[in-house]
């Protein structure tokens, strides 16, 4: 070949290499991590297994201070921690927009350090960003929901940067699957959906 076509040659497979990364820079992700929490990771769940698009949901702790700790360590109130719902997604599906509106319709963002029966600081509500977009879309989702004129108080849900997660028990994982009778006793004592009804409306929730 002569120099100067093997000189065009190595240009165009160049160029083509460069625009096929840039194509596939633009691309959304396949799959994405949003990271919540709602009090009892148990009553959770369900929330987001429901939703298309949700490709898995981890019970787990996060926010805290200690290392890989346990259900009793993090139910004693003193690491740090909060009962949080790790949830991958696939974005083309669902959007992180869409996650965030379940998840308000899913707690009382009215109190701090407690939801419906449970309290404790490990039961705060608090939305971990995992990126510079998730920390907006979750900042203008307060923000709209303060304005809108719904609550009297302040909203109590904190807006904080993603840390280590550490996946709970076995035990805790698909528990309202595993355990379902056990699982409806406590959702219904702890009058969960009596309290959601009283702030968001009665009917189906998204």
């Amino acid at each position: 070949m002569k120099p100067r076509i093997r000189v065009l040659a190595i240009l165009a497979a160049a160029a083509a290499v460069a625009a096929s990364g840039a194509a596939a820079a633009e691309e959304p992700p396949a799959t994405a991590v949003a990271t919540f929490a709602g009090g009892c990771f148990w009553c959770m769940e369900p929330v987001f297994d429901a939703l298309d698009g949700v490709l898995s949901t981890t019970s787990g702790y996060t926010g805290g201070i200690v290392s890989s700790p346990t259900y009793e360590e993090v139910s004693s109130g003193t690491t740090g921690h909060t009962e949080a719902m790790r949830v991958v997604f696939d974005p083309a599906r669902v959007s992180y927009e869409r996650l965030l509106e379940v998840y308000w319709r899913n707690i009382d963002p009215t109190v701090s350090n407690r939801q419906f029966c449970d309290r404790g600081s490990q039961y705060r509500t608090a939305i971990f960003y995992h990126d510079e977009a998730q920390r907006q879309a979750a900042g203008r989702s307060k923000a709209e929901l303060e304005h809108s004129g719904r609550f009297a108080v302040a909203i109590a849900t904190e807006i904080v940067a993603a840390g280590p997660f550490y996946p709970a028990e076995d035990f805790h994982q698909d528990y309202y699957r595993k355990n379902p009778l056990r699982y409806q006793r406590y959702h219904d004592a702890c009058g969960r959906d009596e309290r959601l009804d009283e702030l968001w409306g009665q009917g189906p929730r998204p």
